[in-house]
């Protein structure tokens, strides 16, 4: 279709004017036809479902029909009649590839935002401005008087034609409506519409001079045009699938092309008005095209604003205000690089058992808690660092001129910050903070490779328990293992792989057991037997201590219920977790489990530390009273190793306290710790309390216990932990009739667990 258009146009421009040799003429209706077959071969390949290329093989159709008449015109001056075929094609032409226009893209108008239509409105309206200008001589003497017919159907095709560019200029600002091949195929429109307007601002010239000829060089245009629709018409297959495939947005510089040019052009129409004289409609036109253009700068400036504002939300953690990751890698990065080589240190820091706070109080206090955390540490830090929420309950420190110890010591100075009590509507919460660091440029030149160094350091400052800790090479190791056992322990909960062993408590004087204590073990597929001291502290980090609880009860409860089933009446005593005496669902869920058993109440006792009543100990009392009230029996556990109180043991529902074996163990060889045992036992028995002695290993300690009038005893002298099936057989070859005082000891071969733990009762 190309060639034969440039070869018409050449033919035109080469024949005499007015004249249609028959070469010519056959060589036009060649041009004219093939974009209509193409056009026909297009609509056969996609189908009727494509509406646009429909309406468009029609338009083309019907001008073919009009520019045939033009080119078959018999030469001379002789202008056609009005109305001729090739006026009333024109007007249908317009009319059917608007209409194809509108096909195309009302899919995607909803999309479209307010700049969008301004673009469209200044665009229009300066077209409209540069046209009255062209179009002037034509106008003035219409407007004037009374205008032909003939000349107003040469005015409006042009106007008709500005709308019509500057509706697919606005689309090909936009990208096509999808990007890529898309746009290619929306400029060729635009290059139709822009030859048709020249055109039919060159044709209404000459109707306004009654200088029109039909067969000249002018003619060509609208061939030209013919083709480039024809084109458009062609691309509606490859237009559908790029759609489908592209989501590309418009370029915003290439979306001001079109509403500047346009303004460009209505200044110069104003400065026309001045030097000589232009049609007022001309002027009128500018005007509005300036006003739409200034509607268009505050649209543009509101959206500046917006995106402004999209760009700080980007960067910025909606919770608590600070930047975030995003922020972080953009800035962090480009401190890290200017200037070059300057000390920098990243302080990674994550709260411990942040996971139960959100479990055991709800999702809104855990939000709370991250607001006041951090309001703390941006407290505590200087301007110049940059502390970013990384996410959940992690946050980063990006430390300016700082090395080793000036690392060290914001890493100290925060944590005292966090070990602060926090008010969460009306509950006090304790917290702390683990804190890896990583130093730049020692341990990483990039930010990425110091995150990942600071977060190994973290969870190794987390496992130690020590606050803080510094990456070393020896930490990649650790990081792989440790990850490697969570994913073990979660396996292991799972698939059953928890078990539980019984230390029995030995009633003194008389040797006879009414209770045991369950202490979970992990049988390792690969590793054995693995005391707790192997895994609890990574069952805390990972947020598997609740799923282990439920597990360590379960399986303490069914074995209390096959006990009972058999006469066998035993109190099982299970230790808890800190999480739990701030999990308010507990008690409801403990009740349950007894009631699916048909257990009493006081079956079960639960042990408690006393460093875990000092996380929120309001919260604790109201828990651990409902529990009691439910008739489940209570007992403080390692008693005198934590931060012990008087006042808790007042105002707390317990029932026993448990000596903490470092102080029975020493009591043989020590009088001080023999004084500190006799004195605990004394103040439990004034408050109505029973004590139990822990760590008993030797025949002295026992018989010392019963001469100071301990109820209870539990250690290796009496029975290591050992699984329900050996414990009834201890039980059973057990005979107290011989020594009251001193009970059979366990024989046989020992279990070789794997990792023994500081405390061997555990």
């Amino acid at each position: 279709m190309g060639l034969l258009a440039v070869a018409y146009l050449g033919a035109l421009a080469l024949t005499a004017r007015g004249s249609n040799p028959v070469a010519v003429v056959a060589l036009g209706l060649a041009t004219v036809w093939a974009p209509v077959a193409v056009c026909w071969l297009t609509v056969r390949r996609v189908g009727a479902r494509h509406r646009e290329a429909l309406l468009g093989a029609v338009a083309v159709t019907a001008q073919a029909v009009g520019l045939t008449s033009c080119v078959v015109a018999p030469g001379g001056r002789m202008s056609l009649p009005f109305p001729s075929p090739a006026d009333l094609a024109a007007g249908l032409f317009h009319v059917l590839v608007l209409a194809g226009l509108v096909v195309a893209v009302r899919r995607r108008l909803r999309g479209l935002e307010s700049a969008v239509w301004w673009d469209c409105a200044v665009g229009s309206l300066g077209a409209a401005a540069v046209l009255a200008v062209v179009l002037g001589p034509v106008l003035d003497p219409a407007l004037a008087g009374v205008p032909s017919v003939p000349a107003l159907f040469a005015i409006a095709c042009p106007v008709v034609d500005s709308a019509f560019v500057a509706g697919v200029a606005g689309i090909v600002a936009l990208g096509g409506i999808g990007g890529g091949r898309l746009s290619s195929r929306w400029a060729l429109l635009l290059a139709g519409g822009l030859v048709f307007s020249a055109t039919d601002v060159g044709y209404a010239l000459q109707v306004a001079q009654n200088a029109h000829v039909a067969g000249v060089p002018l003619d060509a245009g609208w061939v030209v045009s013919l083709v480039l629709v024809a084109a458009w018409v062609d691309g509606s297959q490859r237009a559908d699938r790029t759609a489908a495939s592209s989501t590309r947005p418009a370029n915003g510089a290439t979306n001001m092309v079109v509403p500047a040019v346009a303004t460009m052009a209505a200044l110069v129409v104003l400065v026309a008005s001045s030097q000589a004289r232009v049609l007022t409609l001309a002027v009128v036109l500018a005007a509005a095209t300036l006003l739409a253009a200034t509607a268009r700068t505050q649209v543009a400036f509101r959206e500046l604003l917006r995106l402004a504002d999209v760009r700080r939300q980007a960067i910025t953690d909606e919770l608590t205000g600070l930047p975030n990751r995003r922020a972080l890698y953009s800035e962090g990065n480009a401190r890290l690089l200017d200037p070059p080589g300057r000390r920098q240190s990243l302080l990674l820091l994550d709260l411990d058992r942040f996971r139960e706070v959100n479990d055991c109080l709800g999702h809104h206090a855990g939000d709370l808690l991250l607001i006041q955390v951090g309001d703390r540490l941006r407290a505590h830090l200087c301007p110049g660092d940059l502390l970013v929420r990384l996410g959940g309950d992690e946050f980063a420190v990006l430390l300016q001129d700082a090395g080793h110890d000036q690392a060290a010591d914001v890493a100290t100075t925060l944590r005292a910050a966090l070990a602060e009590p926090f008010a969460l509507e009306g509950v006090t919460l304790h917290s702390s903070v683990s804190i890896g660091i990583a130093l730049f440029p020692d341990d990483g030149i990039d930010l990425t490779t110091l995150l990942r160094k600071a977060d190994i350091a973290m969870y190794r400052a987390k496992s130690a328990g020590v606050g803080h800790h510094f990456y070393g090479t020896d930490d990649d190791i650790d990081g792989a293992a440790r990850l490697r056992t969570v994913q073990e322990l979660r396996t292991a909960l799972d698939d059953d792989q928890l078990v539980v062993h019984y230390q029995p408590k030995i009633d003194l004087p008389g040797g006879r057991v009414h209770g045991v204590e369950a202490l979970v073990r992990w049988d390792h597929p690969t590793r054995g037997l693995l005391y707790p001291d192997a895994f609890l502290t990574l069952v805390e980090e990972s947020g598997l201590m609740a799923a282990m609880t439920r597990v360590v009860l379960t399986l303490a409860l069914d074995q209390a219920a096959a006990w009972h089933a058999r006469g066998l009446r035993m109190t099982v005593a299970v230790n808890l977790a800190a999480s739990s005496l701030v999990d308010a669902d507990l008690p409801g869920q403990i009740g349950a489990m007894l009631a699916a058993r048909d257990l009493p109440p006081h079956v079960l006792q639960l042990e408690i530390t006393e460093e875990s009543l000092m996380a929120d100990r309001d919260r604790a009392r109201a828990i651990l009273t409902r529990l009691r009230h439910a008739g489940i029996q209570l007992s403080i556990d390692d008693y005198g190793t934590g931060c012990s109180s008087l006042s808790y043991l007042r105002e707390l529902p317990i029932d026993e306290l448990k000596l903490d074996r470092s102080f029975v163990f020493r009591m043989a060889d020590d009088a001080r710790a023999a004084a500190l045992v006799a004195s605990t036992i004394d103040l439990a028995h004034s408050l109505g309390l029973r004590m139990v002695a822990e760590g008993v290993e030797t025949s002295v300690v026992y018989a010392e216990l019963i001469r100071l009038g301990c109820d209870q005893a539990q250690g290796y002298f009496m029975s290591r932990p050992v699984p329900a099936a050996e414990l009834d057989h201890w039980l059973g070859e057990r005979d107290t009739s011989e020594r009251p005082d001193l009970p059979h000891q366990r024989t046989g071969p020992l279990p070789a667990p794997v990792g023994t733990p500081p405390d061997p009762t555990a």
